[in-house]
């Protein structure tokens, strides 16, 4: 590789560690060509991007951008390397999880993962990794949270009225409507009866 090929993948390295807040760094040593073919098709399913390239490189590319927050990663950096960048913290250990169990295999073997600046070292930090809350399923839990109480109130108030709650206000409205003989409004003296008329004699 010429310096010119190596200054272009630096490049292109410096370009997706500053595109993504999270990196898997793995070995794919042991792999077979026709196993990382299907790695790739893996990742790509997933919206993980999949870059394989020389630890030296790699190295150079992190000390380019910020020597003292990627110190951390350098250990990890041997034997075969291939990168592994996602938004979603947790799906590179899924894909990585279930492709493992498929093979049967320990391979690829996770070296490092950097989560948002949060260093996670050596492969037995893997199943960890898989249930990794996403920023979605945490905005998703507070916002259950918050509705909690305001369900819990409307179930209470639904409840209430669907109980025998109703009864005891149409039972007080009750009295109120049968007014008291003694405090109806008074009734109009009746008329004086027109004395009857005389009886004329009957014509002879």
């Amino acid at each position: 590789m010429t310096k010119d090929q190596k200054n272009e993948v630096i490049e292109v390295l410096k370009g997706k560690f500053s595109q993504y807040d999270n990196f898997y760094i793995t070995d794919t040593e042991s792999l077979t060509v026709a196993q990382v073919t299907k790695l790739r098709r893996a990742c790509f399913d997933k919206n993980v991007e999949m870059k394989v390239a020389k630890n030296t490189l790699i190295k150079k590319a992190l000390e380019s951008l910020d020597a003292e927050k990627y110190a951390g990663v350098y250990d990890s950096l041997h034997k075969v390397t291939a990168l592994m960048f996602s938004e979603n913290p947790k799906e590179p250990a899924v894909i990585l999880s279930s492709f493992r169990n498929e093979a049967k295999a320990e391979r690829p073997e996770l070296k490092l993962a950097f989560i948002n600046g949060d260093l996670y070292a050596g492969d037995n930090q893997l199943k960890a990794l898989t249930q990794i809350k996403t920023k979605n399923e945490l905005i998703g839990e507070v916002i259950g949270l918050l509705l909690s109480p305001i369900q819990r109130v409307i179930g209470a108030l639904q409840n209430k009225s669907e109980g025998g709650d109703a009864a005891p206000v149409a039972e007080e409205a009750a009295p109120a409507a049968e007014a008291p003989a003694a405090e109806a409004a008074p009734e109009a003296p009746a008329a004086p009866e027109a004395p009857a008329a005389e009886e004329k004699p009957a014509a002879e």
